[in-house]
């Protein structure tokens, strides 16, 4: 199959630079997926983006399920595919649903059902909704995540929406699929 991408992956087999590409592989259960193999196009990005991003999805103290939930949720909102098929199954495994993994498809639409969803979780969607297409948040949403998550948490999970807004724009500029849809090229 011709790969047509304006600018490839690089390769599966990449080895270099060496300990870059080790630790990306490590964080990653020695895999290197689509999103990496378009980072390492850059050195300097690479190495940030897999230091920063490693901390928000593996050392913060946010619950993992609203987490997850931010990053699907932002995945939806800005029709990152890529992101939203490697987020659901995380979110699922930390105890979200089916129901809400359905549900979450639709949310900044019409037809969103919020049913599924606890009061957090839903401020927490809600709070991804307004950071993602509004940029400026309600106080009273911030006000009410403030109680119920704390100051630590409620940082942890502005960073996560405001990180995942940043990785869907890349991966939606840059074309990144999913890796069984993508050339293996």
């Amino acid at each position: 199959m011709k790969n047509d991408r304006l600018i490839p992956y690089q390769p599966l087999d990449l080895a270099e630079p060496a300990d870059l590409v080790a630790e990306i592989r490590k964080r990653r259960g020695g895999q290197l997926i689509n999103l990496d193999r378009m980072l390492l196009h850059s050195e300097p990005v690479a190495r940030g983006w897999n230091h920063f991003i490693g901390n928000v999805r593996q050392q913060l103290s946010l619950d993992p399920k609203l987490r997850e939930l931010g990053m699907c949720g932002v995945a939806v909102l800005n029709g990152a595919e890529y992101e939203f098929f490697h987020h659901a199954p995380p979110f699922l495994k930390a105890g979200g649903t089916q129901a809400q993994v359905d549900a979450m498809r639709y949310l900044g639409g019409n037809n969103f059902d919020p049913s599924s969803f606890s009061l957090l979780e839903r401020d927490a969607l809600e709070l991804t909704l307004q950071m993602t297409r509004a940029i400026q948040v309600d106080p009273a949403l911030m006000k009410r995540l403030q109680e119920a998550l704390g100051n630590t948490a409620l940082v942890e999970l502005v960073t996560v929406i405001a990180a995942y807004n940043m990785v869907s724009r890349f991966l939606i500029a840059l074309d990144i699929h999913p890796e069984d849809q993508a050339p293996k090229a």
